[in-house]
């Protein structure tokens, strides 16, 4: 390989260009995984009243949720309130809606809920909530983990898709890497098998040699994986991160070490492929 270098260099080249690809797919689910993870356990709610209701049926209303033993902590926003909390920024477009009228904006109770809640437990909670007569309206947020849920089901499939075509494109690299370096050690293979060697003899090199071209593409790959996730993390706006409520997060160990490994084994497989037509067995 050493000998070798620029052909086995330009193969790990182009190995790592199909890893960056399924890395960068594998690190877009990994973080749209945790948006959708702390989604489903964002553990809040908010019921929003009649423009009609009394104030006394509000404050009921109130103490019988602060009673509920999956409930935490409940908030009253009044019209005001929440006219003033789009209007906070002047830099912010939602700032516009400030000049609309009070009523335009409905008072809530923002409820807080633990995060053991299951799904069931909190919809039986919002079927008796939507019943009561001050009630509106109540939005628990799970309509966006469910798209959440359809668009990472939609991007395993394509992750899947683009495996194979990786998985391909490592095979052919690596198994015509294998075949032109046989070919220019033809009279060493043929010196070799006068001596006595043996096949496996023979091929114990080139099969170490696609091995590490695999493993070598996979690990420059997430290398360079890495450097941009954490170039595009330092520029990420903070609020973006508060917005959907997870911090930007890198590949986990294991798909790591399993990226690294899949390589290994199709470098290897890939040589033998490539030997098959060329060394007898």
């Amino acid at each position: 390989m050493l000998r070798e270098w620029r052909l086995h260099a330009l193969s790990v080249f182009s190995l790592a260009v199909a890893f960056v690809c399924l890395g960068a797919a594998l690190l877009v689910l990994t973080n749209l995984r945790s948006i959708e993870e702390r989604w489903a356990h964002a553990g809040r709610a908010s019921i929003y009243l009649k423009d009609n209701a009394a104030a006394q049926d509000v404050e009921q209303l109130k103490s019988a949720l602060a009673a509920v033993p999956v409930v935490t902590s409940v908030r009253y926003v009044s019209s005001s309130q929440a006219r003033a909390e789009f209007g906070q920024k002047e830099a912010d477009p939602r700032a516009e809606l400030a000049a609309l009228p009070v009523e335009a904006f409905p008072a809530s109770l923002e409820i807080e809920v633990s995060n053991d809640v299951t799904d069931a437990e909190l919809a039986d909670v919002v079927g008796k909530l939507q019943k009561l007569p001050a009630v509106d309206d109540v939005e628990t947020y799970q309509a966006w983990t469910e798209r959440l849920g359809r668009l990472i089901r939609g991007g395993v499939a394509a992750a899947a898709l683009l495996a194979l075509v990786v998985f391909a494109s490592v095979l052919a690299v690596v198994g015509s890497t294998i075949r032109l370096a046989l070919q220019r050690r033809r009279t060493e293979v043929e010196v070799l098998k006068l001596v006595g060697a043996t096949d496996r003899f023979i091929k114990g090199p080139f099969l170490v040699e696609g091995m590490s071209q695999g493993a070598l593409g996979a690990t420059g790959a997430i290398g360079l994986l890495a450097g941009l996730f954490f170039v595009v993390r330092g520029r990420l706006d903070a609020e973006l991160a508060s917005l959907v409520g997870v911090e930007p997060s890198f590949l986990p160990w294991q798909v790591i070490v399993g990226m690294v490994a899949v390589g290994m084994l199709l470098g290897t497989f890939a040589a033998l492929l490539g030997l098959r037509r060329l060394v007898t067995v």
